[in-house]
């Protein structure tokens, strides 16, 4: 097993910045490409962005593209997620995944353990 766990939400005005992390403990090797999902109310888990084991590649989506900065310290079994230029559309509960696999994925189901999430708000 894989215990994720995130921290670094809160609450910020749109324009600002926000820097998550996601600490890692337990069969840690298992843990190889590690992904950021997020769940606004009332709509479906979508994916943020995703990170090899190796550190590249990575992949976002074009509405977070050159905001969201995805990157990982394997020392340290973290993984982080720099988010900047910040929208009240990017308000949401944030969650970091662990996949067992090596490759680069986006759907839920290719994850294998998920973090309990943190609450990002942006206020316009």
């Amino acid at each position: 097993q894989v215990q994720l766990v995130e921290s670094g939400g809160g609450l910020v005005q749109a324009g600002g910045s926000l820097r998550l992390s996601c600490a890692a403990s337990g069969r840690t090797f298992s843990s190889n490409t590690m992904g950021w999902f997020r769940q606004a109310p009332g709509k479906e888990r979508e994916f943020v962005t995703a990170i090899t084991r190796s550190g590249t590649p990575t992949y976002s989506p074009d509405s977070v593209k050159g905001r969201f900065t995805i990157s990982r310290d394997n020392a340290k079994n973290t993984v982080y997620l720099q988010m900047n230029s910040l929208k009240p559309e990017d308000t949401a509960v944030y969650y970091c995944a662990a996949s067992r696999t090596y490759r680069l994925v986006t759907a839920t189901q290719n994850y294998d353990y998920w973090g309990q999430g943190t609450q990002v708000t942006v206020s316009s």
